[in-house]
């Protein structure tokens, strides 16, 4: 039988400086007692200055702080996925799996052990993935819905019009006409749901000049309480795209928010480069990421799963297809658009590859 291999002192440490998951050690006091690297690139505070801090002020989350000290009273571990943190130093919202273990040592006071992993990347990928199969097949089903549609739509307007010829009476026109029009807007509705034929007219688009046409036309419309700030990142390189798509997709995002935030409000154009980004299944070394920000109510979290689907609207009146127009026309360019809200700030994220 093979001895067994004891490891070195030095080995723990190593091990723990390396790890890609938080490690935490509060005492009974809810008070942080050892941070490893992860920690601090997650906390994005150094471990010196952490040190000693109530778990209150590292976390801002009561509930949370309350599940660590009953890790302490009754002594059972405590796990949590996929939870929503707001961290004090970055001012940033990352979702997170943790994990409070007590410690139990005669010879030393008791702790709980913390481990904490981001998920946000798992969570983005999982979902973008879920976007661009939802928008394919969306795409499949309106189109073949639109084909069957549109022939007996023909056919129906083209009787109308042969009846309408063979009415003296113009009381019993009335009629036809009504059936004519009525198939015209249905017509114009199919073509809004299958959006544009034509593939994108590529040429180099600078995405600023985009962002400042649409600033002015939906400016020229909103109600004079919404202000449409600008927060623009000039070092953004140029883009392949068709100009007029991307202008109609962003357009559609703007004027969404414009409602949303009815007649007074902000509405913040951003824009920032990521660099090494997967959207779906392809890693791209630059991508560009246009945010529409908007303090608004919110998206109710019942459609907001939906939201690009078409003939899906939050808003009374609305058709439902000025989103799912403009993930398509984003999806041509190879990008994707997401959507993050709740009450006072939603966020449309446009993500376009840089080639």
């Amino acid at each position: 039988m093979a001895a067994s291999v004891q490891p070195s002192p030095e080995l723990t440490p190593r091990i723990l400086e390396n790890l890609h998951t938080a490690v935490m050690v509060f005492d009974a006091d809810l008070k942080l007692g050892y941070l490893n690297p992860a920690g601090e690139m997650l906390f994005a505070v150094s471990a010196r200055r952490a040190t000693g801090v109530h778990a209150s002020e590292l976390l801002l989350d009561d509930d949370l702080v309350d599940a660590l000290a009953n890790v302490f009273r009754s002594g059972h571990p405590f796990t949590e996925r996929e939870r929503a943190i707001e961290f004090p130093a970055s001012g940033e919202r990352m979702t997170v799996d943790l994990t409070a273990l007590p410690l139990s040592d005669p010879q030393h006071a008791r702790e709980v052990l913390v481990e904490m992993s981001q998920v946000d990347r798992q969570l983005r990928i999982t979902r973008e993935e879920t976007l661009l199969s939802q928008s394919s097949a969306t795409r499949a089903l309106v189109r073949g819905l639109a084909h069957e549609i549109k022939n007996p739509l023909g056919g129906l307007r083209g009787a109308a019009q042969l009846l309408e010829r063979e009415l003296s009476n113009e009381e019993l026109k009335e009629y036809t006409r009504i059936i004519i029009e009525e198939a015209d807007r249905l017509q114009n509705l199919m073509n809004r749901m299958l959006g544009p034929n034509a593939l994108p007219r590529q040429r180099l688009v600078n995405i600023h000049e985009v962002l400042e046409r649409v600033r002015q036309v939906v400016g020229a419309e909103a109600p004079s309480g919404v202000r449409i700030d600008r927060d623009y990142d000039p070092s953004i390189p140029e883009l392949t795209a068709d100009s007029d798509q991307l202008i109609q997709s962003v357009m559609n995002l703007v004027r969404n928010a414009v409602q949303a935030v009815g007649q007074s409000g902000r509405i913040v154009l951003r824009t920032r480069t990521l660099r090494q980004y997967t959207i779906g299944h392809t890693l791209h070394k630059l991508v560009a990421r246009i945010d529409v920000i908007d303090n608004g109510p919110g998206i109710s979290e019942e459609v907001r799963e939906s939201v690009f689907l078409p003939m899906v609207t939050g808003r009374s009146g609305g058709t439902g297809l000025g989103l799912p127009i403009a993930q398509s026309l984003i999806n041509a360019h190879g990008g994707l658009i997401e959507c993050e809200s709740r009450p006072g700030c939603t966020v449309f994220t446009v993500l376009l590859p840089l080639a």
